[in-house]
């Protein structure tokens, strides 16, 4: 992942899809993928997520300093919106 702005979006966007979708291992393990590249590459702590009508808010800490990013809820909501019109293609298959 090149930018903070990347690993935040990417995170954001499964995120939801997991949060959605709790049963979906794929989704949990992809949210914990994009979380550890934020908290070991970014060095990103204390990540809090506020939904607007608009927008999505994420309030980060990064080397002690808070930060803040913001994303388009069209744009963060697009896979889930994916998965929902389409759940035949994303079945979840358990692990054993």
């Amino acid at each position: 992942m090149k930018s903070l702005q990347d690993a935040l979006y990417n995170w954001l966007t499964i995120q939801v899809v997991a949060d959605a979708r709790p049963e979906d291992t794929a989704a949990q393990d992809t949210a914990a993928f994009f979380r550890a590249i934020l908290q070991i590459d970014f060095h990103v702590t204390d990540i809090n997520v506020v939904k607007e009508d608009l927008m999505y808010t994420i309030h980060y800490k990064k080397e002690g300093e808070w930060k803040t990013a913001r994303f388009p809820v069209e744009l963060i909501e697009v896979m889930l919106e994916q998965i929902e019109r389409e759940p035949e293609k994303y079945i979840n298959y358990p692990t054993t």
